[in-house]
């Protein structure tokens, strides 16, 4: 049997079941009573949620706001209107169950082979609000008709009106109108306007979906869609409809003033209202166990907000700094197990929720780099092999068009090893790399250590012109750190319920991604970076560390991952209109800073700790320049980690010039 087929079945056995229902609850309607449902003091108390960091902070509490049933006569003409509109057009004429709506609803699910429309009367959807789960079943519907009838036959349509605007669910812990008004435009629902009624009456469909503290898109076009119905049937104007289309947004500041950590903690909310749902979250007093490390977050959240007030007064010294203020985002994770350890997700939660560690896109420039070197690795180079680094033309790379790519710097330096060229981040070295090792196999590695976001299979891809997030990038870049194994960053430890049972924890998600001598090579070349290359600033805190800058064309991201045998942490700097920051704002400038500040306190106190190398490895003195083994008095020599059997078997000769293979 056909899944359509058993779509159509069902939906036949529904309105079976519905019109039994009904026919049944006028029946019984006869002999028996409704409960009291208008006590509302009589459900039991909502508990509240607490989420706590790793050292037992709070972080905050997430409860629904208290109930404050307001009468009809208060609630704007615009908001009821909409909402009978959007969910009940037939509300005055039908006694509880809209037959005709159904046998609409399911002509259409017949035609269409799903369920594309639901039938729900306001009296049904009030019904299963009280006394009905929210799981969709036969039985279910035939008990929702059979209330539904019940509730008409008691009270009135205004009544029953008011308990329903007072009941529905809106959100982000907000039941009932006058908590909805509060909570997305801070003012008393009676002094709510039209296209606020619209957006108002467009959530319930879908609170998590609609919310604009979520989608603020999703949100405007559901708002257009109530307006839209509300013009249809004549509760508004033409020109009202246009009006109230093209209104702005206003929402209210978010007013988490006990919320520490706020884009953490929204991003917990997020996962946790998916994973159990707005009215258990909001409503049965969950206590939820986080990997967050208050500490660690206060020493990000103060990093972030010097690192942002230096590079504002600099854009401003170079009249830069215009309407739109620079942004800054950072991660942190733990190296082997990839629980988020801090987050910050831009400069002020309140003026902006958007979280740019989890949710931006950008580009990550030269720190994609790491990713297509460890490709180059995995596929048989090493890191003494050398590249000509000069002027090079790629025909027909860049949508059909020839392709001359170019150095941060505008110089060429002639044969250097990979290791070199990372560590001082030369272009047209790492796109030759690319181009040996093939766009799409890069592509399949970069997907390998985590990468998620869209990837595009071309040349330009090793300069970092794919977008993707800063958290995916860091948790890719733990894969060096980590033996080459890539585990999935995670923000929840455990779930319990109020009686303190565990009912959710979590599982790590982990893989295999590069090997383990890859991992320590690359870990060495990208020491590399801090010791001699970009990232010579973070040698003062006197640890171990590697890491990567990245810089965008114009200087429209500035960004640094980097990190020590146990930590991880990436910075993004930027504007969110993709402005340039100016005045040769690179990853180094801009974003290590941020980095440092952090990465001090961060390993402050804790043990000196070195990376590890597994057996399949050896650590020798090479010549930095040549690649070869280093002889007692080269002024150039290094400590590089190779593969056993692949490390240089000859000393180096100053001034030879000799090129150990030709990319």
């Amino acid at each position: 049997m056909t899944t359509s087929r058993r779509r159509v079945i069902y939906i036949v056995f529904l309105l079976i079941a519905v019109i039994s229902g009904a026919m049944g609850g006028v029946f019984l309607a006869l002999t028996h009573d409704l409960p009291q449902i208008r006590a509302l003091e009589t459900f039991k108390p909502a508990a509240i949620t607490r989420i706590y960091s790793t050292d037992k902070e709070l972080l905050a509490e997430l409860f629904t706001q208290k109930r404050v049933p307001v009468p009809l006569h208060m609630i704007p003409d615009y908001l009821k209107q909409a909402v009978i509109a959007t969910e009940d057009r037939q509300f005055y004429e039908h006694t509880g169950v809209d037959l005709k709506g159904i046998l609409r609803a399911i002509v259409r699910d017949i035609r269409a082979g799903e369920f594309v429309e639901g039938a729900s009367t306001i009296t049904q959807q009030l019904a299963k609000t009280l006394f009905l789960t929210p799981r969709k079943s036969i039985i279910r519907k035939l008990k929702e008709a059979f209330l539904a009838f019940q509730i008409e036959r008691r009270y009135t349509k205004e009544e029953i009106l008011e308990l329903y605007l007072n009941q529905v669910y809106f959100g982000s812990g907000a039941y009932g109108v006058e908590a909805a008004a509060q909570t997305f435009f801070a003012k008393p629902v009676s002094k709510l306007t039209l296209d606020e009624c619209a957006l108002i009456a467009g959530m319930p469909k879908s609170p998590s979906r609609y919310s604009p503290l979520v989608n603020k898109s999703l949100a405007l076009k559901r708002r257009a869609v109530v307006l839209e119905q509300m013009a249809r049937n004549g509760m508004i104007t033409s020109q009202q409809l246009i009006a109230a289309k093209s209104s702005p947004l206003n929402l209210a500041k978010r007013r988490d003033i006990s919320m520490k950590a706020p884009y953490f903690v929204a991003y917990v909310r997020n996962f946790l209202e998916k994973a159990f749902g707005g009215d258990r979250l909001y409503r049965t007093g969950l206590t939820v166990h986080t990997t967050l490390n208050y500490e660690l977050q206060k020493a990000a959240e103060k990093a972030v907000t010097k690192g942002l007030e230096q590079l504002s007064t600099r854009m401003q010294r170079h009249g830069l700094l215009g309407l739109e203020s620079p942004q800054a985002a950072l991660a942190s994770i733990d190296a082997s197990r990839g629980a988020i350890l801090a987050m910050v997700g831009g400069k002020d939660f309140q003026e902006s929720p958007f979280n740019r560690a989890t949710m931006a896109r950008r580009q990550p420039g030269s720190a994609f780099k790491p990713l297509i070197y460890a490709c180059a690795l995995e596929n048989g180079f090493a890191q003494n092999d050398v590249i000509w680094d000069a002027p090079i033309v790629f025909k027909g790379a860049k949508a059909g068009a020839d392709w001359t790519p170019k150095n941060f710097s505008n110089k060429f330096r002639g044969d250097m090893t990979l290791r070199q060229a990372l560590a001082v981040s030369q272009n047209i070295p790492a796109v030759k790399l690319l181009n040996k090792l093939g766009p799409s196999t890069a592509v399949q590695w970069a997907y390998r250590m985590g990468i998620e976001s869209p990837l595009q299979p071309n040349l330009s891809l090793v300069l970092g012109t794919s977008e993707v997030t800063l958290l995916e990038l860091t948790a890719a870049y733990a894969v060096f750190p980590n033996r080459g194994v890539w585990t999935r960053p995670f923000a929840i430890l455990e779930v319990l319920d109020r009686e303190g049972r565990s009912i959710w924890r979590a599982k790590p998600q982990m893989r295999t991604a590069i090997s383990p001598e890859t991992a320590a090579i690359m870990t060495d070349m990208l020491q590399a970076v801090v010791q001699e290359g970009t990232g010579k600033a973070a040698r003062c805190i006197n640890r171990p560390l590697a890491g990567k800058t990245g810089t965008t064309d114009s200087y429209r991201d500035a960004l640094f991952v980097g990190f020590s045998p146990t930590i991880v942490t990436g910075v993004w700097v930027g504007l969110d209109h993709h402005g340039t920051l100016g005045n040769k704002e690179t990853g180094a400038r801009a974003a290590l800073p941020i980095w440092i500040d952090f990465m001090e306190q961060a390993l402050a106190g804790r043990p000196y700790r070195d990376f590890s190398l597994p057996e399949g490895v050896v650590r020798v003195r090479i010549d930095a320049e040549s690649g070869l083994l280093a002889s007692e008095n080269c002024p150039n020599a290094v400590t590089a980690v190779f593969k056993k059997g692949t490390e240089p078997k000859h000393y180096c000769k100053h001034a030879s010039g000799t090129s150990l293979t030709g990319l």
